[in-house]
């Protein structure tokens, strides 16, 4: 299974991040794309024992996404099954080895893709309003309310990850890979997972990460709007039952 790692002026995490991402099960590379950081980002998570590849200038999150699943596709070995694909945040540090519970359902063949649920960031701001918007998008997509439709920390095969290209630009792209995995057919699967990560909070730049934000899911949605793009309606999503001992929040949803 491969990490990959999008990265822009990460230097104080990066390196702890990939160090605890080594440590999850069944990953034996970790890919992280510099995308166009000021700082040392890729020395530092070279030195953590990364493979990195930089962009020289900012290319956003899923170019940096792609990159970092063309490097994995051409480390793969031919003739044997492509690796899973984990991405995460450059921002988790230590806690980046609690991505692990995401990795069975997918290994199993169980589920086509996980979605991390993390638990409330001291520090944060906002009020909720792009994450209603991304939940209300996906729910009137494919009729799965998700808990975290933002959530950037996921696991998947590499056929749901060639289900959601290309992928959307910036801050979007979480929110259209999910609705874009729905419609093809893919199963997916939140997860609670006991992650730690810089929080936005509520200044004026946090205001203007989340205005972004704002921007990117609208234009994201809107796109697959004009396109006509839902569950066809001779599909459905059908959420499974919840197993005994599983948190509450942990559910399947499934095109059939």
């Amino acid at each position: 299974m491969a990490v990959v790692i999008p990265a822009k002026d990460e230097v104080d995490l990066i390196a702890s991040t990939v160090r605890s991402a080594r440590a999850i099960p069944h990953v034996d590379l970790i890919v992280v794309v510099d995308d166009g950081s000021t700082d040392d980002t890729q020395s530092a998570a070279r030195a953590a024992g990364a493979t990195v590849v930089r962009h020289p200038v900012n290319r956003g999150k899923a170019s940096a996404l792609e990159t970092g699943a063309s490097v994995v596709a051409m480390r793969d070995a031919e003739g044997r099954q492509p690796r899973l694909l984990m991405f995460i945040d450059a921002d988790l540090g230590e806690t980046a080895v609690q991505t692990a519970p995401l990795v069975d359902p997918v290994l199993s063949g169980e589920v086509d893709c996980t979605i991390a649920v993390l638990p409330k960031q001291s520090g944060a701001g906002g009020h909720g309003l792009v994450t209603g918007m991304a939940r209300r998008a996906i729910s009137t997509m494919t009729g799965w309310s998700p808990t975290q439709p933002l959530s950037g920390q996921r696991c998947m095969t590499r056929e749901a990850y060639e289900s959601a290209k290309p992928l959307a630009r910036g801050w979007g792209v979480e929110t259209a890979m999910t609705i874009d995995m729905l419609v093809s057919g893919m199963t997916l699967l939140e997860v609670p997972c006991d992650l730690q990560h810089r929080p936005t909070g509520n200044d004026f730049s946090g205001q203007l990460h989340r205005a972004a934000q704002y921007r990117d899911v609208s234009l994201a949605v809107n796109l697959r709007r004009l396109r006509g793009v839902r569950i066809p309606s001779n599909l459905r999503v059908d959420p499974s039952s919840q197993r005994p001992g599983e948190p509450f929040n942990a559910y399947r949803v499934r095109a059939v």
